[in-house]
């Protein structure tokens, strides 16, 4: 089924972070935000390296401008069946050229090996800005406990630091 990325990314004009997905699955799609299967360990993750509570979206956007962290996705659309990423075919990339012209964006995380795969493909020429894959938070990514999700996911963290300093 060819589906339409519908949510708005999430970033300011102070956003240092860009973390990318693949696409949205079935239930951000519907919810309107992004990570929103309870399975996915993306909020948690966060919710744990920051040592803040990101149940509302309100929240998790508040959470995201206050640490400088612009959320988005590489595919603007696609063919995909269900939230399958393997699936994914016929892709439209998003223009995140819009988020690094307004944004102070100094690194550019994947999530997971999909989302990588993709950006590689269609979007990181042009990009003068370093990037990372980090393991998919999805709960597809069995073989990832969430202590050792937390352990790679650590570099988020530890990027904003060094950009403070």
């Amino acid at each position: 089924m060819h589906s339409y990325h519908e949510l708005d990314p999430v970033y300011t004009s102070d956003s240092r972070i860009l973390i990318l997905g693949s696409f949205p699955s079935v239930k951000s799609r519907e919810s309107g935000f992004y990570y929103a299967h309870k399975s996915n360990r993306f909020w948690p993750i966060m919710s744990f390296l920051f040592s803040e509570p990101l149940t509302s979206v309100d929240e998790k956007k508040r959470f995201l401008n206050e640490k400088g962290i612009a959320l988005w996705d590489v595919v603007g659309e696609c063919d995909i069946s269900a939230s399958s990423d393997s699936s994914i075919k016929d892709v439209k990339a998003n223009d995140i050229g819009l988020i690094i012209k307004s944004a102070k964006i100094e690194k550019i995380f994947l999530n997971g090996g999909t989302a990588y795969n993709l950006f590689c493909r269609y979007l990181k020429d042009g990009i003068a800005i370093s990037y990372e894959k980090l393991p998919s938070t999805s709960s597809a990514n069995a073989g990832y406990s969430f202590d050792r999700l937390l352990e790679s996911w650590k570099a988020v963290k530890d990027a904003l630091f060094l950009f403070d300093e």
